[in-house]
């Protein structure tokens, strides 16, 4: 079955429905708590260096924070929403038939929400304070940016799958999310000192528009949402070709 057959763009009266409802706060909820310690990390280790940290020392503070926070958002979530906290995750997923047009729409404005006020939450608990927004670094072309995106987002999305979509995977249980905050710490180390190593539009979404900053916003939902479809499509055509079963209706 070709891919593209498998997207599914399901029914309006699913954006009111309890299940996608419940799993949307569920989204909200996560991605808040994933946002929060990754951008209080920086906040964090700004304090305790007063602004004066070893060099690289804050490029593995935020790995570690992302992915520990990351572990426990994807673990928390996942029998309820699946654990996307992603809006390149939700659109791998839909590329792939695995979630509709409108319940993912749900996930991403929940994506958004939660990451918006987890940057407000951290600004009045520090204030005025969020971290770092997610900038390119000197040298580094709008391109270069869309590409590192592109790669890295692509191998989160593709773990994302692998542990965690595929209907044939064993149960491989707490695998999943850790498997998924290991990948997100790998690639911060990475890219982090070209592109912050976002791979997540929501992650620069809070920061940006909390801030009112949008220098090189783009990059970050291009490179995310094709790495996102990247995978999704590769995924599918290779591994679970003729398994896929279509969504259930609402």
């Amino acid at each position: 079955m070709p891919v593209m057959n498998r997207i599914a763009l399901g029914r309006r009266e699913e954006v009111t429905h309890r299940d996608t409802l419940k799993a949307s706060l569920a989204e909200f909820i996560s991605t808040l708590i994933f946002v929060f310690a990754g951008q209080g990390s920086g906040v964090a280790f700004d304090k305790l260096t007063k602004d004066a940290p070893a060099p690289g020392t804050s490029l593995v503070a935020a790995a570690l924070a992302h992915g520990f926070g990351l572990f426990v958002a994807v673990a928390v979530g996942a029998n309820i929403s699946g654990g996307h906290v992603n809006p390149a995750v939700t659109f791998g997923a839909f590329i792939g038939g695995h979630i509709s047009f409108f319940r993912g729409i749900m996930y991403w404005i929940s994506q958004l929400l939660g990451s918006t006020v987890a940057c407000f939450l951290l600004s009045l608990a520090t204030g005025g304070k969020i971290g770092g927004g997610f900038t390119l670094s000197s040298g580094v072309s709008s391109w270069n940016g869309v590409i590192f995106e592109v790669v890295m987002t692509f191998g989160l999305v593709y773990t994302v799958y692998a542990t965690a979509i595929d209907p044939d995977k064993r149960d491989i249980g707490i695998i999943a999310p850790l498997a998924i905050g290991l990948i997100v710490t790998a690639n911060i180390l990475v890219g982090g000192a070209f592109t912050g190593a976002s791979m997540n539009p929501a992650v620069a979404f809070g920061p940006s528009l909390v801030r009112w900053v949008w220098t090189d916003h783009w990059v970050y939902w291009v490179g995310p949402l094709i790495g996102g479809a990247l995978a999704g499509i590769v995924y599918e055509l290779f591994f679970i070709p003729n398994t896929h079963q279509q969504l259930p209706d609402h």
